[in-house]
């Protein structure tokens, strides 16, 4: 059973030759790490070329593209492997991750979503938190529970595609989750309280970015609402009702917090 580990990339000369690294440092046989460049103008695409020629399991493709979805699709496009997995360029497996997931794999029907947990690592290298998603429900997701936070620390038969589409290429922030939301009401889902993958959430991404110029809460509740009109009008409230509740726990927390630390 083939593992294809998909990489979108746009200048990312500082973290790929790490990525790929990290990848091979798996020691899994049967897998090939797909990476689409989206035109980088550093040196990424000449670093791809150097480790293409070294290890065949590298397959790769720099042209202009819309966005990361429509990277991620072309990935998905080229990938010859049962298993997706993808790989963030500035993120990381934990050793021995890849042969994990060909066991489960072997065990378990199509099409599948198997999810693991992921360390967060903060601005400084410090773990902020573990993301431990265990309830993979639409009702548990859209009621502000932990979501798999990061791809590195789940994966999915090729196959589910044919359910869900494609990753949605006009969502450049959300996209992992939109697809999630759509995964979950057709896939057989599996939680496993192991650490996989490592995220890290650092300034100048777009991801933290989004999270401290307050429109990453917004965006996701507008995904919310989209997907839980397919739950019941009771879930449906109940789901808006968590949410908010989750959402005012977390800003009290932090107001908590700032408090503290003026004090101190």
């Amino acid at each position: 059973m083939l593992i294809s580990i998909i990489t979108p990339v746009y200048n990312g000369e500082v973290f790929i030759e790490n990525c790929i690294r990290n990848v091979i440092d798996q020691n899994c046989l049967d897998l090939e790490h797909v990476i689409i460049d989206g035109g980088s103008s550093d040196d990424t695409a000449n670093i791809l070329k150097k480790y293409s020629h070294e290890y065949s399991h590298i397959q790769w493709l720099s042209e202009k593209d819309r966005g990361q979805s429509d990277a991620m699709n072309k990935g998905i496009s080229m990938a010859k492997g049962e298993i997706i997995g993808f790989l963030n360029v500035d993120d990381y497996y934990e050793p021995g991750v890849l042969n994990r997931i060909k066991v489960i794999f072997g065990k378990i029907p199509e099409p599948s979503l198997v999810v693991g947990n992921c360390n967060v690592w903060g601005p400084d290298g410090q773990l902020m938190y573990i993301n431990t998603p265990s309830r993979l429900t639409l009702f548990d997701l859209t009621s502000g529970r932990q979501y798999p936070v990061n791809p590195s620390s789940y994966f999915y038969h090729k196959s589910l595609h044919d359910l869900t589409g494609p990753y949605n290429i006009y969502d450049e922030y959300s996209m992992d989750l939109d697809f999630l939301l759509r995964a979950v009401q057709h896939a057989h889902k599996f939680y496993f309280d192991e650490i996989w993958g490592n995220f890290r959430f650092f300034e100048g991404t777009k991801t933290y970015n989004d999270t401290y110029d307050g429109q990453a809460v917004q965006r996701i509740n507008c995904l919310f609402d989209k997907y839980r009109k397919n739950l019941g009008y009771g879930k449906r409230i109940h789901s808006r009702i968590n949410f908010f509740i989750h959402e005012s726990n977390i800003h009290l927390k932090r107001l908590l917090s700032n408090y503290l630390n003026r004090s101190l």
